[in-house]
């Protein structure tokens, strides 16, 4: 294997023309939130284990406490590299140490949120074999490690969805959902009529509505992404500001009355037994009942298409992640190298396949239930490092305009987010004290609390022990992977084989 160092020479004023508006970048940001995959996945555990009846309206709270977030966020994307990524925001505000710890925390939120999907997958695939095509009962772990062969034999080569028909498995994913909301709103409900749980102060605070609101908000994992397209926007402090807010309330309502639909179509008391029974067909179900068996099947087919693309990118997103950290000296620089064919981040996908392997090993060894343990306990450690991602970016953002007067308006740079971190921290707050709910005890919910706050500290110990190790130079190699003709200031190595 023969080795090459490609020397990278700067062309910063080299930048992508800017094109898009905001519909196009709104579109684009919905589809990296997997409608389906949050409606069919994350509700009826939001009813089981959450708030029940009431889960819907947790949609709308997050809605409003990210609302608040975003604006200050969207304030500061001008004046960072690799605008997408919170720990550049971090890093510009709160100083390299806690720049780096939000990039190893990032690493966390995107691995275990990776794990849960193929969990779910594995479960949700095996059950369409065995009982709709008559094929065989296999465990959910053979099904999702077919998965994530298939996701890492397309992560090596470089090869992701095209975007045409990620396009056309959007629309018809948000198309069913609405069809099914309106066939349920239509026959007026199921044997309890249409759900008035949602509005009442003891519908919402029934059961665990801590839980509750941490699933609403794993559904708006990705919204922040509009600020990766700056550099392509037509006009974008104003495009980008619209965009996310459009963003967030689309997603916000198309998820509140969504789940409200689905609450409604079981009844308050139904939706929870129905939810905690079978909650990887609750959707699916729905679908038939109310619209028809060509509707299920419908969703059933467009489910397994949403997980598995969702899946991919976070497979694509996390190869971005090592690969730029391992080409800065953040992490061992063998895992930066790109293969000199296909001109993937080989390494750091055989890498990401690898930990997948070992996670649902290690899950199917335990006896662990892949959608009420796996996808549930993932996409909570997964939520709860969102949520602290996006805390400390608040709080990162008050600093920087602390310090730097280059954006004098008061709401956008100090109101709005201060009533964001006071949002976001009893958000984290509530997230952290009922996750021993979540996974049926302390003794497991303490060690994933460690492990997320783990997982940060690794980064200031590294910014100690490498003092060259910059969040903002990570940033810098990011940015230039996402524009070509904006190299990385750094050197990378390229695998001929």
């Amino acid at each position: 294997m023969a080795n090459t160092t490609v020397a990278a020479e700067p062309a910063a004023d080299r930048r992508l023309s800017g094109r898009l508006g905001v519909g196009s970048i709104v579109f684009m940001v919905v589809a990296a939130a997997a409608p389906l995959t949050v409606v069919g996945g994350s509700v009826p555990i939001g009813i089981s284990i959450g708030n029940g009846a009431g889960f819907p309206a947790m949609y709308a709270v997050g809605s409003v406490v990210l609302f608040f977030f975003a604006v200050g966020f969207v304030a500061m994307t001008r004046y960072v590299p690799n605008a997408g990524a919170f720990y550049t925001y971090i890093g510009a505000g709160l100083g390299r140490l806690h720049g780096l710890g939000g990039s190893f925390l990032a690493l966390l939120t995107y691995q275990t949120i990776q794990a849960a999907v193929y969990g779910y997958l594995g479960a949700a695939l095996g059950g369409v074999v065995a009982d709709d095509l008559g094929g065989p009962d296999l465990p959910w772990w053979v099904w999702a490690g077919a998965a994530i062969a298939l996701v890492g034999f397309l992560g090596y080569r470089h090869i992701d969805l095209s975007s045409k028909v990620l396009g056309v498995l959007l629309i018809a994913e948000i198309g069913i959902v609405l069809v099914v909301d309106a066939g349920v709103v239509l026959a007026g409900g199921g044997p309890e009529g249409l759900s008035t749980a949602s509005v009442t102060p003891s519908g919402i605070t029934a059961g665990a509505p801590g839980i509750g609101l941490m699933f609403a908000l794993a559904g708006f994992i990705g919204f922040e992404c509009t600020a990766v397209f700056r550099d392509e926007a037509r006009d974008p402090d104003r495009t980008i500001p619209r965009a996310t807010y459009v963003s967030l309330a689309l997603i916000g309502v198309f998820y509140t009355v969504s789940a409200w639909a689905v609450v409604s179509a079981w009844g308050d008391t139904g939706a929870l037994t129905e939810a905690a029974d079978d909650p990887e067909g609750m959707v699916v179900q729905t679908a038939a009942d109310y619209v028809g068996r060509v509707a299920g099947d419908t969703v059933q087919v467009l489910l397994l298409t949403s997980l598995f693309a969702c899946v991919l990118s976070f497979h694509n997103v996390l190869n971005r992640y090592v690969f730029s950290m391992a080409n800065t000296g953040v992490l061992p620089r063998a895992w930066g190298r790109s293969h000199g064919r296909h001109h993937s981040p080989h390494v750091a996908s055989l890498l990401q396949t690898a930990v997948s392997v070992l996670l649902m090993g290690v899950f199917a060894a335990a006896g662990l239930d892949p959608v009420m343990q796996v996808y549930t306990w993932m996409s909570g450690v997964a939520t709860l490092g969102f949520i602290l991602l996006m805390l400390l970016t608040c709080v990162a953002v008050l600093v920087f305009f602390t310090r730097n007067r280059v954006d004098t308006r008061v709401w956008n740079t100090r109101v709005a987010p201060v009533v964001g971190v006071v949002g976001l921290a009893f958000t984290a707050y509530l997230t952290a004290t009922n996750f021993g709910l979540l996974v049926g005890g302390w003794t497991v919910g303490a060690v994933f609390l460690v492990l997320t706050a783990a997982s940060y500290l690794v980064g200031p110990l590294v910014g100690v022990l490498k003092p060259s190790a910059d969040p903002l130079a990570i940033a810098r190699f990011e940015a230039a992977l996402e524009h070509p003709t904006a190299v990385p200031h750094q050197n990378r190595t390229e695998d001929h084989a």
